[in-house]
């Protein structure tokens, strides 16, 4: 993910518009908008090449230089994504310049797809496409309306281009004073109305809250950690460590084991015995490491489950325990015909693994499937292939986080995270799950709320939309946080204290009543 400023909005005046262009690709977009609303959108990625110097990229520039200097031409380069059920009625694009510029600047389409301004340079720069129109400008504001080629939701790049002899230098999103801006006007688009009419969720009954035989609460809702993510400190330790900082103890304590580990391991264990903060695992499990997920439904690993089982059966027989096996599985599905990872061979060995640990004994495990729920992802034709069948289904699981950085990839709230939709459109992941697996309970397995790690956001606003976004959502019945504070490509940070106001909105939300649920 790119490292982008969060934009102000540009004037837009002194600019001559010429041309159209036709519609670009969406492969990837960011989730639902607000409609009916003007959206002033950041660039996710701005840059520019140079071929003097082909090598070399610009991505951390505070401008972006357009045109030629002597024999080097340089070339800009925009990326926007406007978001997810956003239903488009116009777009403009609005640049400011250092200065006047000498000569008139072409916009093209370029691919946005296999290029971030951290890693572009003129050596790999996609190739230029369709010119979709000219600025000709009279001042150092400029704009070109790009309503004819921005008319969906999706992801939109652009080549700038300058016709005169001189650089013109405008300011990237790195700049203090903002960058490149697209903005997007929006009609209104329906919503799902809300199951209950509260603002905020019902508090448990005087009895409590408690869980049954499959670890669903009677009432309110289960909280979660898995804490601090891609570091070095132990996942107890970690955990502790957040539950002092948010001020309640997780129920729910993720954590991630792979091929033939045998787990839970004894810090875990300890971590659900402990009679003053009682918590329940949930173990994500990649039985398949090493091997495909056919090979695995084939019973080429039955070994490494065998194994596995007996060792539940003789450290941990008793207590019960959530199980995900190979979360997020559309990451790694090849659709490709006997490549042994198509979604159907994932289905296949998740019911073979639940299957065998059934016949082996192990009668603890809590079964969780569990989805990334992207956009993309949903809106592939095998995505529906993926689900196991209720009979080895248990609870329905999702990871799906937001941006709190307005105009900046999956920008939303608590309720983006359940009702993002599909690439063109279709049930989000929430009303999906209760149309066709009405029975299923559902986990958010990881959530959080994130911000690039350069550019401290306050995450207070999202975390207060949790408790009314729950009651909306009522099969919602655990949500487990991922804390940390560098995600696996160091560039988003997901940690509860981010920021001061960040804490104290999260400590106010950990310490409501709804999750007052005993395990049992």
């Amino acid at each position: 993910m790119s490292r982008r400023k969060v934009q102000k909005s540009v004037a837009v005046v002194g600019a001559v518009l010429v041309g159209t262009g036709a519609a670009l690709s969406a492969p990837m977009i960011a989730n639902a908008a607000s409609a009916g609303k003007v959206l002033k959108l950041a660039a996710a990625d701005d840059t520019y090449t140079s071929n003097a110097r082909r090598t070399t990229a610009f991505g951390r520039q505070d401008k972006i230089a357009v045109g030629k200097l002597g024999k080097d031409t340089k070339v800009g380069f925009l990326k926007f994504v406007v978001p997810a059920g956003a239903k488009v009625t116009g777009a403009r694009l609005n640049l400011a310049a250092d200065s006047v510029p000498g000569g008139s600047l072409t916009v093209s389409r370029v691919t946005n797809t296999g290029w971030t301004e951290k890693k572009l340079t003129a050596a790999t720069a996609p190739a230029v496409g369709t010119t979709v129109g000219t600025i000709r400008a009279t001042g150092k504001d400029l704009s070109l309306d790009l309503s004819k080629v921005v008319t969906k939701p999706g992801t939109y790049a652009f080549a700038l281009r300058s016709s005169a002899k001189g650089v013109t230098r405008l300011r990237s999103a790195e700049n203090k004073a903002g960058g490149p801006q697209l903005t997007v006007t929006t009609a209104a688009r329906a919503t799902r109305p809300p199951t209950t009419p509260p603002t905020t969720p019902t508090p448990p009954p005087a009895q409590g809250c408690v869980t049954d035989a499959l670890l669903v609460p009677t009432c309110g809702v289960l909280w979660g950690a898995a804490a601090g993510g891609f570091t070095s400190t132990p996942r107890d330790q970690a955990l502790k460590d957040w539950e002092a900082k948010t001020g309640r103890t997780a129920a729910i304590f993720h954590t991630y084991h792979k091929g033939d580990e045998q787990f839970p391991t004894k810090a875990e264990i300890a971590m659900t015995q402990d009679p003053a903060h009682p918590r329940v695992l949930l173990l994500n499990w990649k039985v398949a490491y090493g091997t495909t997920w056919a090979k695995v439904a084939a019973g080429q690993q039955d070994t490494r489950i065998d194994n596995w089982s007996k060792y539940v059966k003789a450290t941990y027989p008793h207590q019960k325990f959530y199980l995900a096996l190979h979360h997020e599985p559309e990451n790694d599905v090849n659709p490709t015909a006997g490549s042994g990872m198509t979604a159907k061979d994932y289905a296949t060995m998740y019911r073979h693994v639940i299957e065998r640990l059934r016949t082996n004994g192990v009668t603890n495990a809590i079964n969780v499937v569990a989805y990334m729920g992207n956009e993309k992802w949903m809106a592939q034709s095998w995505w529906k292939d993926l689900y196991p069948g209720d009979d080895v289904v248990d609870w329905i699981g999702l990871d799906s986080y937001v941006s709190v950085e307005k105009g900046y990839y999956h920008y939303g709230d608590f309720g983006d995270i359940l009702d993002r939709q599909p690439t063109g459109g279709g049930q989000g992941f929430y009303d999906w799950s209760v149309t066709n697996h009405p029975s299923k309970p559902i986990m958010l397995a990881e959530w959080g709320m994130y911000h690039r790690v350069a550019y401290p956001t306050d995450k207070s606003a999202a975390f207060n939309t949790v408790l009314p976004e729950l009651t909306t959502h009522p099969k919602v019945k655990a949500i487990v946080y991922f804390d940390t504070a560098a995600d696996n490509e160091g560039d988003r940070n997901i940690a509860v204290d981010s920021t001061a106001g960040s804490l104290t909105a999260f400590k106010a939300l950990a310490a409501n009543k709804i999750f007052d649920v005993k395990i049992s």
